[in-house]
């Protein structure tokens, strides 16, 4: 150690101050030591510890009485852990509680309480002690902070190493982790090395090696949350949590659930319309394209075959082709809800009866070349096929059945 004990115990010290023994004491308990240890090992009285670290006793006035070690800082704010809440951490876990319960008891999460046991315990017995925890933590948190890769030539040299070879950040902080498993400060995140490539001033990695990302971007493209995205169209959509909630139970014949299927390369498309509570399949023709005005004109077609009870409500993707519906709802008395972003399943039907198309019209064909009458034909097919889900009706019987209870 660098610190060595020069007095023989028991010697009386008179008034000095021990300015080079308290020092050494609370740089020992900072690294986790009890005040036992610490008093030991800097070879001062037990109760001289406790005196130094929480105060002397109120009643003993003989000397003056030194104030309590504090770490002067701003009230911490509620995302930390306190003091307070650590000491209940070294209690429950005295008490062999599980983290999951000491979580609970504090209103953390989980993973904040591993980590915080992980981080502040003893670095060498792994015991973990709260006020020494709060010290640590203390310690870490003062801003701004250097980067690691700016303090490090060695790892710094590693990492650039990596990105030369065309390396993902991940995959270089992974293997950091492997090639140097007993080595802490030769490990870093991969978010560090997305920061020290990206952000401006730091110029911790040189800037050329995002060259050799996989996206090569020069700048960070920043990911919206679902609550701050853009709108989709002009005109506001309906979402599917405001639907009516006769749809979910399928009772009532006339809500339908829409999309496309498409071609080779994307430039050929068939719109597929299936009713939620018979299966019921219709296909609509669209062997120009698929922009709104196009799709608007298909649907409003389609839409005119129908008779007015089957026409309550329509469930559609975000996509683009129904950037007009606005305009389809209202020449078709047909209001039209839209589905959550990559929520597929909030359309199950429809997709399970894609699948089913794909028998006639397989991935990667050209799907220009179907007329409607063929695509009627196709569509009579599956109607007229018996279904698992309809107690083996077919979706044509069930139809029937409840336009017939209907009337």
């Amino acid at each position: 150690m660098g610190f060595e004990v020069r007095r023989g115990r028991g010697v009386a010290q008179g008034p000095k101050k021990l300015v080079r023994e308290r020092a050494e004491y609370f740089r020992l308990v900072d690294q986790g030591y009890s005040n036992r240890a610490a008093s030991r090992r800097v070879g001062v009285n037990e109760r001289t510890g406790r005196e130094w670290r929480n105060g002397r006793p109120a009643g003993r006035v003989k000397r003056s009485r030194p104030a309590a070690r504090k770490v002067l800082l701003a009230e911490a704010s509620s995302r930390f852990l306190s003091e307070d809440e650590r000491i209940v951490i070294a209690d429950r876990r005295r008490a062999r509680a599980s983290i999951r319960v000491i979580a609970v008891e504090l209103g953390r999460s989980a993973s904040t309480v591993s980590r915080e046991i992980r981080r502040n315990a003893h670095p060498g017995s792994g015991d973990y002690r709260p006020h020494a925890a709060q010290a640590r933590a203390d310690a870490r948190r003062p801003r701004p902070k250097g980067g690691k890769l700016a303090a490090n030539p060695e790892l710094r040299a590693v990492v650039q190493g990596w990105l030369g070879l065309e390396w993902s950040p991940e995959q270089i902080s992974r293997s950091l982790r492997r090639t140097y498993a007993d080595s802490p400060e030769m490990q870093v995140s991969h978010e560090t090395i997305y920061q020290a490539l990206y952000v401006q001033g730091r110029g911790e990695l040189r800037r050329e090696l995002t060259a050799a990302l996989r996206t090569g971007r020069t700048y960070r493209k920043p990911h919206r949350r679902p609550d701050q995205r853009q709108p989709r169209f002009t005109t506001p959509m309906i979402m599917i949590s405001d639907r009516p909630a006769e749809v979910e139970d399928r009772a009532v014949p006339g809500h339908w659930e829409g999309d496309l299927i498409i071609g080779k390369d994307g430039s050929s498309q068939i719109g597929t319309l299936v009713e939620r509570a018979t299966r019921y399949v219709l296909l609509v023709h669209l062997p120009g394209n698929r922009d709104a005005e196009t799709v608007r004109d298909a649907l409003l077609a389609t839409a005119a075959t129908l008779p007015t009870h089957l026409k309550r409500s329509l469930t559609w993707d975000q996509g683009a082709e129904m950037a007009l519906h606005h305009q389809f709802s209202l020449a078709a008395d047909l209001p039209v809800y839209f589905c959550d972003p990559h929520s597929p399943w909030q359309r199950g039907s429809n997709e399970n009866t894609n699948g089913l198309l794909r028998q006639y019209f397989p991935k990667g064909t050209d799907l220009s070349v179907h007329t409607t009458d063929h695509l009627a034909a196709i569509a009579a097919r599956l109607n007229g096929r018996p279904r698992k889900t309809l107690d083996w009706e077919t979706p044509a019987e069930r139809l029937a059945k409840l336009l017939a209870t209907a009337s």
